[in-house]
């Protein structure tokens, strides 16, 4: 379980897929099971 917060707006919902990336690499990557706000 991951909770972060993101420099850009951007929209999510339920069951969308995403990706975590730094310096060009992916370092995580998994399914929003959850929108808090």
């Amino acid at each position: 379980t991951i909770t972060g917060a993101l420099i850009t707006p951007i929209a999510m919902e339920k069951g969308v897929r995403f990706a975590i990336r730094e310096g060009g690499r992916t370092v995580a990557a998994g399914v929003v099971t959850e929108v808090l706000e």
